[in-house]
């Protein structure tokens, strides 16, 4: 499910100080080169303010078994502002609004600019594990969570079966991986075939007769 605003999809890259790019650059590296356990980046070195990751429902979980797309967007204020979380991928979760929002201390309260992005990683798959319906963006979710948790966990493993199984689809900002058009035969094109020589007949061999023609002569 799309956040809707659109505020996940604006590019901040201009509105940062380079230092600060520099800074967002070097921490994308390491996470992409070291990145958290169940954690995949798909980095875009055209636009680091927009950070975009797979997380794996954790076992144990209603989520468990599925990939979860989630965005990270590095406001202008970064990192003296937290960053905004967003799911891409449709979730029943008590924290995680309508159109994908993250409510979670780490990106509002509790954020500190020394904390860097693999901490606030880590912190949303946890959300994963330890629901907050004390900060619920859905009702409905967190409700579920603290009268009836069979039926809450029935409603998340349903909605992780229709849209987190198999395998995520690609970041709209991801290069394409579309296969190459298949390769011209080796030897070039080959003539077509008339519909004479279809009905043409292989000439038989001739040694049959050939033997019949050598024992008559003994």
């Amino acid at each position: 499910m799309e956040p809707r605003g659109g505020a996940w999809q604006t590019s901040n890259v201009e509105n940062l100080p380079p230092h600060i790019l520099r800074l967002v650059y070097r921490e994308l590296s390491l996470l992409s080169s070291d990145p958290p356990d169940g954690i995949k980046l798909f980095p875009n070195e055209e636009d680091v303010t927009g950070v975009q990751v797979t997380i794996e429902g954790p076992e144990g979980t209603p989520y468990a078994g599925g990939l979860f797309r989630m965005k990270l967007v590095l406001g202008k204020e970064f990192p003296a502002a937290p960053p905004k979380g967003f799911f891409l991928t449709k979730i029943f979760h008590p924290n995680v609004g309508p159109g994908g929002e993250i409510c979670v201390n780490v990106l509002r309260r509790d954020w500190r600019a020394e904390l860097g992005l693999r901490h606030v990683l880590l912190t949303i798959k946890c959300l994963l594990i330890h629901p907050n319906p004390e900060s619920a963006l859905n009702e409905e979710a967190g409700r579920l969570l603290l009268e009836n948790y069979e039926e809450y966990a029935a409603r998340a493993r349903l909605l992780t079966e229709i849209h987190a199984r198999g395998p995520p689809r690609a970041p709209p900002d991801a290069p394409s991986t579309s296969a190459p058009p298949p390769a011209p035969p080796p030897d070039g094109p080959q003539p077509k075939k008339h519909a004479g020589d279809r009905d043409k007949k292989p000439a038989p061999p001739k040694k049959k007769a050939d033997k019949k023609r050598a024992l008559r002569r003994l």
